[in-house]
């Protein structure tokens, strides 16, 4: 940590308001942005896509739950793993709670993972976690929307984030929107990968807000330090499943 100069009280408040400044010119910019995303073109979903989940199978347009709009938190669960991606599960950690406040808003909220029901079942009861949480083996949705590759993908690189960057593995995260009109038409309006998803980790954000930070320099990945949230007290750090 850099070192900080020790002031009284009236001088910390004149540094404060000049940093709230810049804070105010961000709060404008990212408002901008979010009208911008909100302007991007749509592209109508054709594929029916039927999902495994506790109550059976179930097509994309059911998950709505009759609301108009839709978010996915893809979380990285291959198959032939036996828990969740660490990262993957800081994440669902931070929004395991929104759901009701979402569904206030029209907007319904799931997990999708390719992994089988009952591990994602079996790995949601050890975290205590109340969301849906939905299985794609069965059908090309984590394949269509950027988040799991082929090895053939994986050997010719460059396939994760719209094309724009490597990723070294099968499974990897994103957050994909879609919106449900009246006739029951599904359009994909939005998805977003690799540092696109840190706005939506609260935990880090109040991290942000501390001397250390994230404290994540020095590390041979940014996010080596975490771990699944009954872990900390004894199991040792591993590097990042999703560190890109």
């Amino acid at each position: 940590m850099q070192p900080h100069d020790i002031v009284s009280r009236e001088e910390w408040i004149k540094a404060r308001k000049a940093h709230m400044a810049h804070e105010k010119e961000f709060t404008r910019a990212r408002d901008r942005l979010a009208e911008q995303r909100r302007a991007l073109p749509w592209v109508k979903v054709d594929k029916n896509y039927v999902f495994d989940g506790t109550g059976g199978k179930v097509s994309l347009g059911e998950l709505f739950k009759g609301r108009s709009q839709l978010v996915v938190q893809h979380l990285m669960f291959a198959p032939d793993w036996n828990e969740a991606c660490k990262s993957c599960s800081f994440w669902a950690d931070g929004f395991e709670r929104m759901i009701p406040h979402l569904a206030a808003r029209d907007t319904t909220m799931v997990g999708i993972s390719r992994a089988p029901l009952q591990k994602l079942d079996t790995f949601k009861r050890r975290m205590g976690w109340t969301f849906d949480w939905l299985s794609s083996g069965g059908n090309d949705f984590n394949y269509d929307f950027g988040v799991s590759f082929t090895p053939e993908q994986i050997e010719a690189g460059g396939h994760y984030n719209f094309g724009t960057t490597a990723f070294g593995g099968e499974e990897a995260p994103g957050i994909s929107v879609f919106y449900r009109d009246e006739a029951g038409n599904i359009f994909h309006t939005y998805s977003c990968y690799a540092r696109g998803l840190d706005m939506m980790n609260a935990a880090y954000h109040y991290l942000d807000l501390t001397p250390l930070g994230r404290h994540e320099e020095g590390l041979p990945y940014p996010m080596d330090w975490v771990r699944l949230r009954d872990q900390y007290q004894s199991t040792p750090v591993q590097a990042s499943c999703c560190h890109s």
